[in-house]
């Protein structure tokens, strides 16, 4: 029966093969980088499934050292498939790695290792990484049972009571059916060869932190996603030998995402790595918010996700702060440091105040500071809410004690004025502007202020008021510890009819909680008084151009552009910044990781104000192809939309509406 189901899938690969290579060349399969349509491809080859999904099932350690990993390797649907390729369609590759995590130590050695030359004078060095000369035995076809017998023997001192690891990764390649790139997968088995339970572990980082920012995290071109395999490979035996730079995944990590924001590299230097002969620099990444933000990556959920403040050492805090010589004492309030056993004596868990030399004290932000004491507003009211008047705004504001706040002493207040809510800035009665309200007298908090400008005069529907403000304040005043510090108030708006319909506040199309999922708040942003993306659309409507490139900044073609950044055709500048430096950790293809309620669907479109043409092809632009051509900037796709815009509107909705064959969802679906 084995044997009959595997012919029965070679057949339907010969099939399949003999039509590739029959076929009229325009009645071949597209490989489709921009396009991917998996619907289309599932049409033209029913025979072929997709995907690739990898388990080790157990591992054995023979007398002689041998490791032996069973494991299963199945299509999406439970497939069994053929490790050599042959009996089932796509080809298969796969990597391993054994390692163990030494008693008495946290961290893992591998077993498997390569040496890995330089391309400079620097001698070779001998690091972790995949298994050669092992081999494979099917166990059973159809549920892709194999065995895989490592080439790699384990010494036969080795320590059968210490925890061990098996890691594996795979790559299916269906490039002949139309995929354009291949489905990965990985799969980490633990145990002790004793027989013991696992009790040393190392598990410090998830995923599920990672994917806040990569989604998905896909290291090495795609098969690597668990942290489990990761630190297999990326242990301290591990060093560059090209640049002399550990690769220890803790050193590694850290100095990566600080990059730019290195010590070192603002003195000058770089921080590279030459993998596989090409030279991987990572001078120049900008981590999407403050590294001192330490349980970004370090969330609840890891057996061991308090390490970082439990247990501090030398090369981990060392590879953020590389300026610091823990041999000498420099940069270290000249304290040498010869081990590790001292730090946390002075770098405990928990602290007394912010700022002290506690770890999480010690990373507190100025202005996440304890001691700030806040800035809190809200609207109450307002009056005289009608077409050709000024309105009267009641608001209160206090700190977060509940005290008043005298308004006038304070750095900034404004107050915001916009509509109309289905699009501002638009249209005869379209309006924003902006007001200082910081003269007008109150009483507990509680202030009265007539706006200058009135609302149009053609005015109907709802429209918004908002209130932002900041204070720059002294925290820890009088000690070395003392910061200067913007204590942030928290946008808030009030929705208003001007004739007595129903209020109708703004759509949401992006959500602030996805932007904070990344960036962890919005405070880089215009001094931090505007960390909300309500409030940003106020501001960044339909009308709005950047006073020296002329770039539309309108929200949909501003985002789209920063974020698509070092991919875009033609350079994106705002003032002098050009977005083109910007490097996106994720996927842009996935509008949900910003987007809420399907405002990326077309249908969802309901903005019908023009924009200032992205790439400056055109006077303006739609507002369907401007939110497209934010990412998709290149002339070609400007000419498509134009050719598509008529007297009637724009024609989007006809390919790329919901249900059509080149709806959003289709051409930007992922294959896994």
């Amino acid at each position: 029966m084995t044997q009959c189901a595997f012919r029965t899938r070679a057949a339907l690969a010969l099939v399949t093969t003999l039509f590739l290579i029959t076929a009229h060349a325009d009645d071949r399969p597209v490989k489709q980088n921009k396009d991917f349509n998996p619907g289309a491809l599932a049409g033209a080859f029913p025979m072929v499934t997709t995907g690739v999904i990898a388990k080790v099932k157990a591992v054995t350690i023979g007398q002689n050292g041998v490791i032996v990993a069973r494991f299963t390797v199945t299509d999406s649907q439970g497939l069994g498939l053929d490790v050599n390729g042959v009996q089932t369609p796509g080809t298969l590759s796969f990597s391993w790695v054994a390692a163990y995590i030494p008693n008495g130590q946290s961290q893992y050695t591998a077993y498997t290792t390569t040496v890995d030359k330089a391309l400079n004078t620097n001698p070779s060095q001998t690091q972790a990484g995949g298994d050669t000369g092992g081999k494979y035995a099917l166990v059973d076809a159809i549920t892709g049972t194999w065995d895989y017998t490592f080439g790699t023997k384990l010494p036969a001192a080795y320590d059968p009571t210490a925890t061990h690891s098996v890691g594996m990764q795979v790559s299916r390649s269906l490039v002949n059916f139309g995929y354009p790139t291949a489905f990965t997968g990985n799969d980490v088995f633990t145990w002790v060869p004793s027989g013991a339970p696992v009790t040393n572990t190392r598990d410090l980082i998830s995923e599920a932190s990672c994917n806040k920012c990569h989604d998905p995290l896909s290291a090495h071109g795609g098969p690597r996603k668990l942290i489990a395999y990761c630190v297999l490979c990326h242990t301290p035996q591990s060093v560059n030998p090209d640049t002399n730079n550990t690769v220890d995944l803790k050193v590694f990590i850290h100095k990566l995402h600080t990059g730019a924001n290195l010590p070192s590299v603002k003195a000058g230097n770089n921080y590279f790595v030459v993998h596989r002969g090409a030279v991987v620099d990572f001078s120049d990444i900008q981590f999407p918010q403050d590294t001192r933000n330490c349980t970004t990556c370090h969330a609840a959920g890891p057996k061991q996700a308090d390490n970082w403040k439990t247990n501090p050492s030398r090369a981990a805090c060392g590879s953020c702060h590389d300026d610091v010589n823990f041999a000498t004492g420099a940069n270290h309030v000249n304290l040498v440091q010869a081990d590790d056993n001292q730090c946390k004596n002075c770098h405990a868990p928990q602290g007394v105040q912010d700022f002290d030399p506690a770890i999480p004290n010690a990373h507190v932000i100025a202005n996440h500071s304890t001691a700030l004491p806040g800035v809190v507003l809200s609207i109450q009211k307002v009056d005289n809410a009608k077409p050709n008047t000024a309105p009267t705004v009641t608001f209160k504001v206090t700190d977060k004690a509940g005290n008043p706040v005298d308004i006038g002493k304070i750095t900034q207040i404004r107050m915001i004025l916009a509509g109309p809510n289905t699009d501002y800035g638009t249209g005869p009665a379209g309006i924003r502007v902006s007001e200082d309200p910081s003269k007008t007298q109150g009483a507990s908090g509680v202030y009265s202020y007539t706006m200058t400008n009135k609302i149009p005069a053609a005015a109907t529907g709802s429209y918004t008021v908002s209130v932002e403000a900041r204070n720059t304040v002294t925290v820890m005043p009088n000690t070395q510890a003392a910061q200067t510090a913007s204590d942030l108030a928290t946008p808030v708006r009030y929705y208003f009819s001007v004739d007595n319909s129903k209020v109708a506040p703004r759509r949401t199309v992006v959500a602030t909680s996805k932007c904070v999922a990344c960036h962890n708040d919005l405070q880089f942003v215009h001094g931090g008084v505007r960390g909300d993306t309500q409030e940003c659309t106020m501001c960044h409507n339909p009308t709005l151009t950047d006073g020296t490139s002329k770039q539309s900044v309108s929200m949909a073609t501003q985002i789209h552009s920063i974020h698509r950044g070092e991919n875009l055709a033609n350079p994106y500048i705002l003032g002098t910044t050009n977005y083109q430096e910007v490097k996106f950790p994720g996927d842009l293809r996935d509008c949900a990781t910003c987007h809420v309620n399907n405002s990326y669907q077309l249908d969802n479109v309901t903005t019908t104000a023009a924009v200032a043409s992205p790439g400056g092809f055109l006077p303006s632009t739609g507002p369907i192809a401007a939110a497209c051509q934010g990412c998709h900037d290149d002339k070609a796709t400007a000419s498509h939309a134009l050719s598509n815009t008529t007297v009637l509107g724009e024609a989007c909705l006809a390919c790329h509406g919901n249900g059509m064959q080149f709806s959003v969802d289709n051409v930007h679906a992922r294959q896994q």
